[in-house]
């Protein structure tokens, strides 16, 4: 049911409010258990991925956007609020650029122990708070193979928007857990049989080329990855079973490079624990 709404105090609208707020939206949005998507495309993945939707928004200057959402919000019933646009920027502090906005309803996150369990190859992210960093890596962990990622505590949600936004719906296409405790939180992974691979720039540590290598005949490998800047922390780095690096061109460090973004050296490792499947496979 499309709606117009000239309000922006209006209460139907309450869920797009100052999206751009972090810290207002990081508890409202978990406080109510939902999220913002952002286009169309992220949109549909989100229904696809089984999330409820609640409502959305589009302004009226990408209303031409609506047409490819209404086969899959036919089925949900959820309500389409058009605004003009000086109100969509209002409401939201942004210019929407991308079409349309959801507001959709989380699911239940799976237990850590469940998680573990189903997958073989995993990403473990260590207190990343960039939201944007957060959505990259699902998004090379979706196009490499990854069966799953597990969050600290403190780390960055991937339901936010940037990080959705970021993902391009990847962050619903790859299930991920979050640990309960940040100390102890690598316990149950090593219970369910992943050798631990720590990612650093110690030009101490081995290749993780050469670390995977010897890996073929491991069931199960989680690959930690710290914060962009500081790295793992030094409990981290001692409980995991190897400490492992991505070698960098013998020049790199006189130009003042020691290290890749936590990005690129995600997209880089993901790729080659891809490999070892392969070779177990070919």
């Amino acid at each position: 049911m499309r709606e117009f709404v000239t309000d922006v105090t209006d209460p139907r609208l309450a869920d797009y409010a100052r999206l751009t707020d972090m810290e207002l939206r990081t508890r409202l949005e978990s406080g109510q258990g939902l999220f913002i998507a952002e286009g169309t495309k992220v949109i549909s993945r989100a229904v696809a991925a089984g999330y409820p939707v609640r409502s959305v928004l589009v302004a009226e200057r990408r209303l031409a956007d609506l047409p490819a959402l209404l086969p899959q919000l036919a089925a949900t019933g959820a309500p389409v609020y058009v605004v003009a646009d000086k109100t969509a920027e209002r409401l939201t502090g942004y210019r929407v650029h991308r079409g349309a906005l959801a507001s959709l309803h989380r699911k239940p996150l799976p237990k850590v122990p469940a998680l573990a369990a189903a997958a073989r190859r995993v990403i473990v992210l260590e207190d990343l708070v960039d939201h944007a960093n957060v959505g990259a890596i699902f998004r090379c962990a979706a196009a490499l193979g990854v069966d799953g990622v597990f969050l600290s505590p403190r780390c960055a949600d991937p339901l936010y928007r940037r990080a959705v936004k970021v993902s391009m719906g990847a962050v619903f296409a790859i299930p991920y857990a979050r640990m309960t405790g940040w100390f102890d939180g690598l316990a149950g992974l090593r219970a369910a049989g992943f050798r631990l691979l720590a990612l650093t720039p110690d030009p101490a540590a081995p290749s993780i080329g050469v670390a995977v290598a010897v890996q073929r005949t491991a069931q199960r490998i989680a690959l930690l990855l710290g914060a962009e800047g500081d790295g793992l922390s030094s409990r981290w780095l001692h409980e995991a079973d190897q400490a492992v690096r991505i070698p960098m061109h013998p020049d790199a460090l006189a130009s003042g490079v020691d290290s890749l973004n936590v990005v690129a050296a995600a997209a880089i490792a993901c790729h080659l624990l891809a490999g070892v499947d392969q070779g177990r496979s070919g």
